[in-house]
């Protein structure tokens, strides 16, 4: 009570230094012992939830990140970052001039021919329809190379007329070869008059790859694109040009220096609009999973309001003392603002902290977690990817932290107007 004395008679002969009295007398109640014992326990509870709610987005969002990029990595592997596709005849490697005027755009590092259509692989009694895919080895690598991810054979197998195929891991697991072991693909194709006509050839296996991703693994048949033309020269598929460049984020900036480059006669495309749909998909859940998780922090935001209510009741004697030395209705609403801030922000403080912390190490605690539980969180015979990625992004850690903040900032309105709004009169009556 001296204490409230001593500060309403600075704030009424000082007038000017309200301001700084109001967050010292908000700091001097977040550190005051005299709550009771259900009040500070729910400030502790707020405070945990605010924590925990901050580090929990930033982990689940920085988890899936890692995912994200996990996923684009895997698509780029075997994939182009940008088409070249001809709309008239086949170009492929026949255009040099093309592919020479590609090379020299800023941001390019890789043009190769290439050819795509459909066949069927079959080998007695399976039959799977592939995707076949006619490279240039020698130009292949700068693009996309398939070299890291061989579990059996070379690239070098791909030479013209050999005939020489390099098969997804499922696809022969699911047809039964090996290396050197012949499939037969079939082309369906027509003739002029619309009469159907399929070409089948025999082709050897010269190499297995796991790439990771079913669309690969699954579907895809490498061969060199000379042996592709020579096979099925009349088929309808896609033919041009794929494209690589520095930086795989940063497509869309240098696909208007190549559109203008093309000019007539080819399409464009690039990844990012090739695989819409899954990156649609990760940021519909990324966007459901932060709302889900920021009610954590909403729900330790409501605890902050409680709080504060309790404390304005147990306080109501200070504000009338405080109004009666002059204090205005504005520093007594400042004075709850910054105890409400004080304990909401710490909180926030110390979930990005740790958060950050836990999201930074998650390669680290994962595996410890695995082995005290005995338990795998991602089985190497169900998923592709085995271990859990993180990758922590700035922008991420700094819209949670504004959003916690404005929560935080939100729930000490009411109890701040209610303090004050509170009669002094009313207040010292029984007094």
């Amino acid at each position: 009570m001296i204490q409230v004395l001593f500060y309403g008679g600075l704030c009424f002969n000082a007038k000017r230094m309200f301001q700084p009295l109001s967050v010292f007398i908000g700091l001097r109640y977040v550190r005051s012992r005299q709550h009771k014992f259900f009040v500070s326990l729910i400030t502790w509870v707020s405070l945990a939830g605010v924590s925990l709610g901050v580090a929990a987005l930033i982990v689940i969002l920085s988890v899936m990140n890692g995912f994200e990029g996990e996923l684009r990595e895997r698509l780029l592997s075997l994939n182009a970052q940008a088409h070249v596709t001809a709309t008239g005849e086949a170009a492929g490697d026949a255009d040099a001039a093309l592919r020479a005027r590609l090379q020299r755009l800023p941001g390019v590092v890789g043009v190769a021919p290439y050819m795509e259509l459909t066949a069927l692989a079959v080998r007695q009694p399976e039959m799977l329809p592939v995707q076949l895919r006619g490279i240039d080895p020698t130009l292949e690598a700068a693009v996309a190379d398939v070299r890291p991810l061989l579990v059996q054979g070379d690239l070098g197998s791909l030479q013209p007329g050999s005939n020489a195929i390099i098969l997804g891991r499922d696809i022969a697991d699911q047809l039964g070869v090996q290396l050197g072991d012949a499939v037969t693909l079939l082309v369906p194709m027509a003739t002029a008059n619309g009469t159907p006509e399929p070409r089948l050839r025999e082709f050897k296996v010269g190499g297995v790859f796991q790439a990771g991703l079913e669309d690969h693994d699954n579907t895809l048949v490498l061969a060199q694109l000379a042996d592709v033309r020579a096979f099925a020269p009349l088929a309808q598929g896609a033919s041009g040009l794929r494209l690589r460049f520095t930086d795989a984020l940063k497509v869309d900036q240098f696909m208007p220096a190549v559109r203008a480059a093309v000019g007539s006669g080819y399409t464009t495309s690039d990844w990012t609009q090739e695989n819409a749909s899954y990156f649609r998909a990760i940021r519909i859940e990324k966007t459901m999973m932060a709302l889900i998780l920021l009610l954590i922090v909403g729900v330790a935001a409501f605890n902050i309001v409680a709080m504060l209510v309790m404390v304005v009741n147990d306080k109501r004697t200070d504000i009338a003392i405080l109004r009666t030395f002059g204090a205005s209705p504005r520093s007594i609403m400042q004075t709850f603002i910054v105890q409400g801030l004080a304990i909401g922000w710490f909180g926030v403080a110390a979930g990005i902290v740790l958060g950050v912390g836990l999201a930074r190490n998650v390669s680290t605690i994962v595996p410890l977690l695995e082995r005290l539980l005995h338990f795998q969180f991602l089985d190497s015979q169900v998923y592709y990817i085995t271990s859990i990625p993180a990758e922590l992004h700035l922008h991420d850690v700094a819209w949670i932290s504004a959003a916690a903040f404005a929560l935080t900032l939100l729930s000490t309105v009411y109890p701040a107007l209610s303090a004050a709004r509170t009669p002094p009169a009313d207040a010292l009556r029984y007094e």
